[in-house]
């Protein structure tokens, strides 16, 4: 069961979020928001927001003797927990869920849910993934929703392939009051093969852009106060790499862009389960590529 940290240091606290068991029986801290005092390890207060679940891979496979009863629905946090200060000085905790909902918690009343905000319907691969990004208003919010369908092929066979006609999307959300501020639906792949709109890539964000990645190989700039896409590069392509090795671009996934002194890296070729693979870490100047 994977933990997630963020640190509190002038309560000395220790926030963390938790996924899924991977095995019987289940536990009361799965799929959990859980505060540690970070002198004694102690644990302060767990919230659970999905009991019962238990999942792992041979849920999914011929041979099913290694999953659990419960069959999932792995619906854990994939991601850090996220603390804000509100503007009358309490504290909130903000983490997005597989289920595709944000929880909004106090820290300081055990975990008691302050708001709860659904953007996706959620799965196996769905909800929030890998990460949300917050400044001192509002988190923004990148949807996965990626889909996989089975289709038949020509000698009779059949193949799972990217949906790309479903997932993605781009939400903020205030922070005080949990009601939605924009929303930028994703734009379908058509036929693109290797393709889903799905953005279940980690969000990185600086004062009024807001990026988000997508498994359809582009990375996008929001707009923080009209969610107004600014900047959208595709990445699917070969590049002419500093090493000389031969590079290519692809989908979009895992950890978000590292923004540092004026410069934005990110990674681009993120081929598992069906995405577009490739090879390529690009860096990109405040004056474009």
């Amino acid at each position: 069961m994977p933990a997630r940290a963020r640190n509190s240091g002038k309560r000395n606290r220790l926030y963390v979020t938790t996924g899924d068991n991977y095995s019987d029986p289940t536990s009361l801290t799965s799929d959990a928001v859980m505060a540690f005092d970070m002198r004694s390890g102690q644990v302060l207060w767990s919230k659970q927001f999905t009991a019962g679940d238990a999942w792992n891979v041979a849920c999914e496979i011929g041979d099913d003797t290694n999953c659990p009863e419960a069959r999932g629905p792995d619906l854990d946090f994939a991601s850090s927990p996220i603390v804000r200060i509100l503007p009358d000085g309490r504290r909130v905790i903000l983490a997005g869920q597989k289920s595709g909902v944000m929880h909004a918690i106090d820290p300081d009343r055990d975990g008691e849910i302050l708001w709860q905000h659904r953007v996706g319907k959620g799965g196996l691969l769905g909800g929030i993934q890998w990460g949300s990004a917050a400044d001192t208003e509002q988190v923004y919010v990148a949807l996965s929703d990626v889909v996989r369908k089975t289709v038949e092929n020509a000698d009779g066979s059949w193949t799972r392939i990217l949906d790309g006609s479903v997932g993605g999307g781009m939400f903020a959300i205030d922070i005080e009051s949990g009601e939605r501020q924009w929303h930028v639906p994703a734009v379908g792949c058509g036929d693109r093969p290797q393709c889903s709109p799905a953005q279940s890539a980690a969000v990185s964000a600086l004062p009024g852009v807001v990026f988000s990645g997508s498994v359809d190989g582009h990375l996008r700039g929001y707009a923080t106060d009209t969610g107004e896409v600014v900047w959208d590069y595709n990445a699917v392509q070969e590049y002419a790499s500093t090493n000389g090795v031969k590079t290519k671009g692809g989908s979009f996934d895992g950890p978000g862009p590292t923004i540092a002194d004026g410069m934005l890296y990110v990674h681009s070729g993120y081929g598992y389960r069906g995405g577009m693979s490739g090879n390529a870490l690009i860096a990109f100047s405040v004056n474009g590529e």
